[in-house]
């Protein structure tokens, strides 16, 4: 009889720790997704319904040429402490995505924006694998309230490892960093971006330039870059 207690409480202890280590739900629905991208729409839990102030300017239409505007016009600079930028200087600005990714998200993240209701945000999620265990991966979200469009990267090109107890966090939460952030963000043209205060913590940790929120209003649809291919008759 004694066996047979301690062999349930030993179950009984096992079963709580694995619900402590659960990865909880998001509740989400796919726009998009392949074996190593997804676009989804994930609720956000803070927008409540009783607040309509609070609320997203979901579904929202834009145009897809907009968004691939905008998608191109994000730049990403590494982060370096003041000892570095004595000894370096500034990083290079760095385009954020490829011209692979920004043809899959000026799609995706416009149908997306169509879809979603009032309390969902897009999210992304950019996969390479590099081994079985080993990915580079860039994720992040979106949303619109009124004419502001805000855009979170959680991750950028970070080498991300599956863990040997197999939890994977980084295609759960995509607007979360799976290490430390060594990046700002920027958008160009600067003026179209509506200025965020920050905290002291935000800017030890460099997590101050990894959101922006850009005025539609001052985002001109960039002209199409002409063919090389394309010759002229005269």
């Amino acid at each position: 009889m004694y066996r047979r207690v301690s062999a349930l409480s030993t179950l009984l202890a096992v079963l709580i720790v694995l619900a402590g280590c659960a990865i909880p739900h998001v509740p989400s629905r796919i726009v998009y997704e392949d074996p190593v991208n997804y676009v989804r729409l994930e609720e956000d839990q803070t927008v409540l319904p009783e607040w309509p102030q609070g609320h997203f300017s979901h579904p929202v239409v834009l145009e897809k040429e907009l968004m691939r505007t905008i998608l191109s016009s994000l730049k990403v600079q590494e982060y370096r402490i003041a000892p570095q930028r004595w000894l370096q200087g500034e990083a290079p600005l760095v385009a954020v995505f490829t011209e692979e990714e920004l043809a899959l998200l000026s799609a995706q993240l416009t149908e997306g924006l169509a879809q979603a209701q009032y309390n969902e945000r897009v999210t992304f999620y950019l996969s390479q694998p590099l081994t079985f265990m080993r990915r580079t991966i860039t994720s992040g979200g979106i949303y619109v309230r009124g004419n502001e469009l805000h855009l979170l990267l959680g991750n950028w090109r970070i080498i991300y490892g599956v863990p040997s107890y197999g939890m994977i966090y980084d295609r759960r939460y995509p607007m979360r960093p799976t290490a430390a952030k060594g990046f700002n963000l920027f958008f160009e043209p600067a003026d179209a971006v509506i200025a965020q205060e920050s905290s002291f913590v935000d800017d030890l940790f460099a997590n101050t330039k990894d959101e922006l929120v850009i005025d539609l209003s001052k985002v001109q649809i960039a002209d199409p870059v002409p063919s090389s291919r394309s010759s002229s008759m005269f």
